[in-house]
């Protein structure tokens, strides 16, 4: 059973876009080791389900006050949620390795919001990831 909102740190509340509900995949392992840090993590994905009894939401749901997005989606993937993550006015977009994408990249420049190309769980583990 995962811990939930009484001890979250919200600053750092992180959207996992691309989550699945394959224990082998990064994007589950990330919304475990978030949720473990007791970082807020709001796993969206196609398929229905949860991970660490986090429910994975559907594609497009509006939130607020996502401070990062933990991208696990391929490039030609992620075109259909420009706007969407524009929109959303994250303070930074995390491009895990094999979602890197110059074409957002540059979108995300002109709107004024930070990225990087960089692991979620590596920043996790070297404990970079709320710097």
């Amino acid at each position: 059973m995962g811990k939930r909102h009484d001890s979250m740190v919200t600053e750092f509340k992180t959207l996992v876009l691309g989550a699945s509900i394959k224990p082998e995949r990064y994007s589950y392992r990330a919304v475990v080791q978030l949720n473990n840090k007791n970082i807020e993590v709001v796993p969206m994905g196609i398929v229905e389900g949860q991970i660490d009894s986090i429910p994975i939401i559907k594609p497009f749901e509006p939130l607020n006050k996502i401070h990062t997005v933990s991208l696990y989606l391929a490039p030609n993937r992620q075109q259909a949620y420009y706007d969407y993550l524009i929109d959303l006015k994250p303070q930074r977009i995390l491009f895990n390795p094999g979602t890197e994408n110059a074409e957002l990249a540059q979108l995300l420049n002109q709107a004024g919001i930070r990225w990087e190309n960089a692991c979620t769980l590596v920043l996790l583990s070297t404990d970079q990831y709320q710097t």
